[in-house]
């Protein structure tokens, strides 16, 4: 809150300073950094903690380390079944491969004793007999597959279920998706995250925004993609920025200030961002803004 209160103080103050000094594309604001709120993609118990607040992260490092010792045993439960449905996969396999060979097997004995009948050299109830054998046969065979199937179908779950379970031991590792800086932990070793729970908040300020504000009169001067310029206390040099937002509406003069001659002031909040690879600035930094002029 009181960052924020300092942030609109300085952008008002810019526009009353702007009006006293007769300048028009001079501004003062805060950099910001871009605000990540770093998950716990998997609940459990934080068994250790990497950083602390204040500490600077790269992309990739570790943040904090959950239990996994249910995760684990689930795993092993998992491969078991896995294991026992491999057996019984080649159970299958293998009634299948004999439900075929007695259908090819009694397919060929009911073709040629239908040929005797035929001829008139065997009785009809031994076809009829042997054609019965072949129907159960029949029925075996598509009972296999079926079996088979359902097998298969048992082994897609499985795997889901085993790929589920590692990405949850993987998830267990909290690692920082970009550089930055650590600014608030939520959670502190041995308390447990329940899931989806943002365990740290990480300001990344390789490219931060300082947010100004410019009266109604200058707006038309004013474009995205627009060059600035940055100075900072203490640094000897300039930076260079560009405007890469634009309030499509109006507001007027932040209200902690209002004097009886900016009350009723209309101004527009602009965005100006600068890269920061050096990591020179920072979060929270006040900065001295400078629109160029268009040509």
């Amino acid at each position: 809150m009181q960052f924020k209160v300092w942030l609109i103080l300085a952008g008002a103050a810019a526009i009353a300073g702007c009006r006293a000094n007769g300048s028009s594309d001079s501004y003062t604001g805060i950099l910001e950094g871009t605000s990540i709120q770093v998950p716990a993609l998997t609940a459990g118990r934080i068994v250790r903690s990497f950083v602390e607040t204040g500490s600077l992260v790269q992309r990739g490092d570790t943040l904090a380390v959950i239990d996994t010792t249910e995760l684990h045993l689930q795993w092993q439960q998992l491969l078991a079944k896995r294991e026992e449905l491999e057996s019984n996969r080649e159970a299958a396999q293998t009634a299948l491969r004999q439900a075929q060979s007695d259908v090819a097997y009694l397919q060929k004995k009911f073709d040629r004793l239908k040929r005797l009948y035929e001829s008139e050299t065997t009785p009809k109830q031994s076809l009829d007999d042997l054609s019965q054998q072949l129907q159960r046969a029949k029925t075996a065979l598509a009972n296999a597959r079926n079996k088979l199937r359902t097998l298969d179908a048992l082994q897609a779950q499985l795997d889901a279920q085993i790929a589920l379970v590692r990405k949850k031991i993987n998830d267990s590792t909290i690692v920082s998706p970009h550089a930055g800086t650590v600014t608030t932990l939520y959670y502190e070793t041995g308390e447990a995250v329940p899931p989806m729970a943002p365990v740290a908040e990480l300001i990344d300020t390789q490219e931060l925004t300082v947010k100004i504000y410019v009266a109604e009169a200058v707006l038309p001067h004013v474009r995205v993609g627009q060059k600035a310029t940055l100075r900072v206390d203490g640094l000897d040099r300039e930076l260079k920025g560009q405007v890469t937002w634009i309030s499509p509406k109006s507001e007027f003069t932040p209200k902690s200030i209002l004097t009886p001659e900016t009350r009723s002031t209309l101004v527009y909040a602009v965005k100006v961002t600068v890269r920061n690879p050096e990591g020179i600035l920072k979060h929270g930094m006040p900065v001295e803004v400078v629109l160029e002029q268009r040509t």
